[in-house]
């Protein structure tokens, strides 16, 4: 019963997450300005975050020292404004699915991030290790496949646009779809430099919640002054009730709050590896809904770069697996030896006097 609701878990927490993509995409052909979405959607999740926070935590957080502070600014730029920013620019310039794609290499992007910074390490002579070495490789294949290779449409049997806004591929030059490409790249560098740093700075302010609502909170203040930078007409700032409106509380709401939530008591109950492991989920239940639901247009090109980069992934996932059962063996066999030779030691000779 424990593992069936993990894995119903599993699969709510990427079911949210292709939701978010749809409402995004819907919202940005709508007309709604990339960087005035990324400013609502975090000032909603400051304000959905913030009381929670405070009610749960305020007695056991400790005091925020400037330097701590100076650090989660930073680190709220990096993981949410860049990231966010740059994907949001990059899902208008392409599709749902190939968002969905990208998002399988994260995984594979932060354990090289981790190798770079001395985290993780590969050891090529072990197999392991050839392992790693493997899914880093189909992960960039799978990267340069979706950004150079298109390959035939796969055309809906829906052509009614459920959400009002069609997205084709065929809309988007090639120009605008290899710089949508790259800035998801970029948006993908991004968020998992921020998985890797942010554990530094939790061992500092060891209260999630918190640190995520100040996070948001950052993020919301500066999202706030690039938006006004590349958008000074307010009337394009308005909100009501329609798609836009949805999608940055959705976003703010659900992906920023719920996920949090959902990610951290799976990790609790079976491991950060396991989380990382339903990845291709996002991309196989954005397929199915972009397909036969919405009536977008999927390319060949998109489904092979996220087969590829799934490929990947579990290879890393594989070696990493490997490595750590290899260390448990080796611990083990290490202790065996040093009981054996305590066992087998001659005892010192007594003296008598």
């Amino acid at each position: 019963m424990e593992n069936a609701k993990v894995y119903a878990v599993a699969f709510l927490i990427r079911f949210i997450y292709v939701v978010m993509q749809i409402f995004t995409k819907a919202a940005l052909n709508g007309g709604m300005n990339t960087y005035v979405y990324v400013f609502y959607r975090q000032l909603i999740g400051t304000v959905f975050l913030a009381p929670i926070a405070f009610v749960l935590e305020r007695k056991r957080a400790p005091p925020l020292s400037f330097k701590v502070c100076f650090k989660i600014f930073l680190l709220a730029f990096v993981g949410f404004v860049i990231f966010l920013d740059t994907y949001a620019v990059g899902l208008d310039y392409t599709t749902t699915t190939s968002a969905a794609a990208m998002i399988n290499s994260i995984p594979v992007v932060t354990f090289v991030l981790a190798v770079l910074l001395r985290i993780e390490s590969i050891k090529v002579k072990r197999l392991h290790g050839v392992a790693k070495v493997l899914g880093l490789i189909l992960c960039l294949a799978g990267i340069l496949t979706m950004a150079f290779y298109k390959g035939p449409q796969l055309k809906s049997f829906n052509h009614h646009h459920l959400l009002g806004h069609g997205t084709s591929q065929s809309d988007q030059g090639h120009s605008k779809w290899a710089l949508g490409i790259l800035l998801m790249t970029i948006s993908t560098i991004a968020l998992s430099l921020w998985i890797v740093l942010q554990g530094y700075v939790l061992k500092e302010y060891p209260v999630k919640l918190s640190f995520t609502t100040l996070q948001c909170l950052f993020s919301t203040i500066q999202s706030f002054f690039i938006a006004l930078a590349f958008e000074r007409d307010f009337s394009k700032w308005k909100l009501g009730f329609d798609m836009n409106l949805l999608s940055v509380a959705y976003g703010g709401i659900m992906a920023t709050g719920v996920t949090f939530y959902l990610q951290s008591w799976t990790i609790e109950k079976r491991g950060p590896v396991f989380l990382a492991m339903t990845t291709p989920l996002t991309l196989v239940i954005q397929i199915i809904c972009s397909y036969f639901l919405l009536g977008e247009v999927v390319n060949l090109g998109s489904i092979v770069s996220g087969v590829i980069m799934i490929g990947g992934l579990y290879g890393v996932l594989w070696g990493k697996k490997r490595e750590e059962k290899d260390s448990k063996i080796q611990i083990r066999e290490n202790e065996q030896v040093c009981l054996e030779e305590k066992e087998t030691a001659t005892p010192a000779p007594r003296i008598e006097v």
